[in-house]
């Protein structure tokens, strides 16, 4: 009897504790599951990206576990508050590569709504679409405008100004698509961080890219934005106009010493100065392409004014803001910026900026009170 009871009791005990382990695995983040490559329910250095792994690694030994993880919004961003559902379509391709797809996030509407293209990015070298801040993508879903938030092909696989281009596609892909997804083309902006803020900022200037001859249907449309905000981003991917508008891009804040030229995949610094070079390196200058035409531009900078102490201060410097600030006020192009340094009005951190970034653009758009 005894025997029998200890096997039942022994059973129950299994039957609870797999219950449980059940239940835990089923809340473990969709992020988690995808960089966990070896399913083993832990992260390592090299199944994350290494600022992120940083950032998560909260007890600094050497692996994020689930309830590290927690820190994470199924977005993939660090944050302390909003959390919300997944994308109604994941992982859509926009173009052929395995980096060209979006996420899409349907506002609940009759009538066709507002679009907000997010563009995620470090530094030219990583950036995922599950980034996304989850406090701005509420906002902009609770006003009445659907998200996408875009993966680009990354530097080892192609130049910056063909990246610049991925952007620019997935805003020609989703006006190619409005119907599907219930959008408006005519009220499309977008919005990012660090290289996606810069590259928000390109978007809002290029002149348009919209080639109405090409077999690609996705190249027929247009890729101008209605408005753009910038969040720690760039003035102009050209380098030569860091040396001259921000800082001299010396050895200490590259990646490499090549990285000036290597940066458009060109062969050589000579490249920088050749003819082609020289149109690429123009057609990367926000500063440059800002004209009269432009859409209204938002800019905001976390990081203190004065000397750069690092790579991250120094490609996200204030002097940014200044550039395109007083090119804007030149030109006539609505502007609006807040420094963090500086700015008594700028939001108190990062998460307002975002949302503050995104309320700009929704009114842009009609969606709430300008």
């Amino acid at each position: 009897m005894r025997t029998r009871l200890y096997a039942a009791t022994v059973l129950l005990v299994f039957v609870l504790v797999w219950v449980s382990i059940c239940a835990v695995l089923a809340q473990v983040p969709d992020v988690f599951k995808k960089f966990d490559k070896n399913g083993d329910g832990v992260l390592t250095a090299d199944e994350l990206d290494p600022k992120l792994f940083k950032s998560l690694d909260s007890d600094g030994d050497g692996k994020v576990v689930i309830i590290e993880s927690k820190s994470v919004t199924e977005t993939g961003e660090p944050k302390g508050g909003e959390s919300i559902s997944g994308p109604e379509e994941r992982d859509v391709k926009y173009g052929p590569h395995e980096r060209q797809v979006l996420d899409f996030w349907r506002a609940k509407s009759d009538k066709p709504t507002p679009l907000l293209v997010f563009i995620p990015g470090t530094e030219f070298i990583d950036g995922d679409k599950m980034m996304i801040p989850p406090a701005a993508l509420k906002r902009a879903l609770d006003a009445g405008a659907s998200v996408v938030s875009i993966n680009y092909r990354l530097l080892k696989d192609a130049p910056i100004q063909d990246i610049l281009r991925d952007t620019a596609r997935a805003v020609q892909f989703m006006r190619l698509e409005a119907a599907r997804f219930n959008v408006d083309p005519r009220r499309i902006g977008c919005f990012g961080y660090a290289f996606g803020g810069g590259a928000s900022l390109w978007l809002a200037t290029h002149p348009d890219l919209a080639d109405v001859g090409s077999e690609d249907l996705v190249l027929r449309q247009s890729s101008r934005v209605s408005a753009a905000a910038c969040l720690d981003g760039q003035a102009t991917f050209n380098v030569i106009e860091w040396d001259r508008l921000i800082h001299p891009f010396d050895l200490r804040f590259r990646e490499h010493p090549d990285e000036d030229f290597r940066l458009y995949h060109f062969k050589s610094r000579a490249d920088l100065e050749s003819e082609d070079g020289r149109k690429i390196l123009a057609d990367c200058s926000m500063v440059g392409l800002l004209t009269s035409d432009d859409p209204p531009i938002y800019m905001y900078c976390s990081l203190p004014d004065g000397e750069p102490k690092d790579r991250t201060h120094m490609l996200s410097h204030p002097k940014h803001v200044e550039v395109i600030r007083k090119k804007a006020e030149e030109v006539g192009v609505k502007f609006e910026s807040h420094l963090a340094s500086s700015d008594k009005q700028a939001p108190a951190d990062k998460t307002n900026a975002y949302v503050n970034a995104v309320e700009f653009l929704l009114k842009q758009m009609g969606l709430i009170g300008r």
